[in-house]
Parts: C-alpha cells; sequence; structure tokens
C-alpha cells in the first residue's frame, strides 16, 4: 500500500505556513480543519495552507508538497491511530470512536491520492466555489525516471490547471523577517 508523506524541497514552508510540517511526517488533505470555517476571512500564512496545503498529522503543520511512499499495515493503523488522536485533543472530536472513524475516512481518502508510482509529488489547489470546499490535486514527476528532488530542477506536472492564483514568496519572506 501507498500513503503519503511532507516533503521539503526548499525553505519556502517554513515561512509561508505557520506551523510548517516537518519533512517525512504522515499527511493527510487536512480539508477538515477548514469545515466550519469562511475561507473569505483566511489571511497570511492561513489563507495560504487553506489553499495549498497538505497536513503533518504529528506536527498538525503544512506542507505544500508531499511524496507517495511505501508503507506497511502497520504504518496505516498507526497513522489512523495517531490522527484520530489528534482530532480528540486538538479538534474537539465528541469520542475517540468517532474520531477514529473520521481519521479512517481521511486516510483512506490519503490512499486514493497515490494511485502513482512511489515517490510522485503531490500537490493541492483548494477553493470555496458556490458555497463548496473543493481539492484538485496534481502530480509531479521526475522527467527521465528516477532523480534527487531538488526544487525547480525536473518535474512534469499533471493535472495542472491555470487557477489564478499568485503567491508572492519574497513579499511573504519581508512580512516574516519584521
Amino acid at each position: 500500500m501507498k500513503l503519503l508523506r511532507t516533503i521539503r524541497l526548499d525553505a519556502s514552508d517554513t515561512f509561508i505556513f505557520d506551523p510548517p510540517a516537518e519533512p517525512g511526517e504522515w499527511a493527510v488533505s487536512g480539508a477538515f480543519v477548514f469545515w466550519q470555517r469562511d475561507p473569505a476571512t483566511l489571511e497570511g500564512r492561513a489563507r495560504t495552507a487553506f489553499r495549498s496545503g497538505f497536513l503533518g498529522v504529528t506536527s498538525l503543520g503544512w506542507s505544500t508538497l508531499v511524496q507517495i511512499v511505501e508503507a506497511g499495515a502497520d504504518d496505516r493503523r498507526a497513522l489512523v491511530g495517531m490522527l484520530a488522536q489528534r482530532l480528540v485533543s486538538d479538534f474537539g472530536a465528541p469520542s475517540l470512536k468517532q474520531a477514529d472513524a473520521a481519521a479512517e475516512e481521511e486516510v483512506a481518502f490519503a490512499e486514493s491520492l497515490c494511485d502513482q508510482p512511489t515517490d510522485t509529488l503531490v500537490a493541492v489547489h483548494r477553493s470555496f466555489d458556490g458555497g463548496e470546499l473543493r481539492e484538485a490535486f496534481r502530480t509531479l514527476k521526475p522527467r527521465n525516471g528516477r532523480k534527487p528532488a531538488r526544487a525547480f530542477s525536473f518535474f512534469d506536472v499533471e493535472g495542472e490547471e491555470d487557477t489564478g492564483d499568485a503567491v508572492d514568496l519574497v513579499g511573504m519572506a519581508e512580512q516574516r523577517k519584521r
């Protein structure tokens, strides 16, 4: 089976997300974090997390990219258990039984995104349209077989749509320094 792990190709996640996920965490989409929030009211890093973040389950931090990796049944069980615990402790789930069912759904959805080869990177674009939360996923694959991951160097993109959104990384970095 395959699951998602956070990956950091450069330092940008550390200044666009609060908090950033640590590289190598098990990850889920994380859209549930925004379930009862009005996306129009989100600003700054919260808005960036809404638009383009995967949730690292250990830190509850955000990652722009996740990597498809091989996982075993024990890894999956541990991920579901850890997410269920976080749903109770950090998101107010009423019981561990209900949290476990929700965590199972989240992990199954993450698993459904892993229909590409191992080491494929996945990115998300989240929007709120017509009263509904929408997620679009795209994959990034090394061009000529497997290569070490370096940012901005070698990816073919599948599922890319022009979202019209632009992120000013330089401006965000300067804002962080203040």
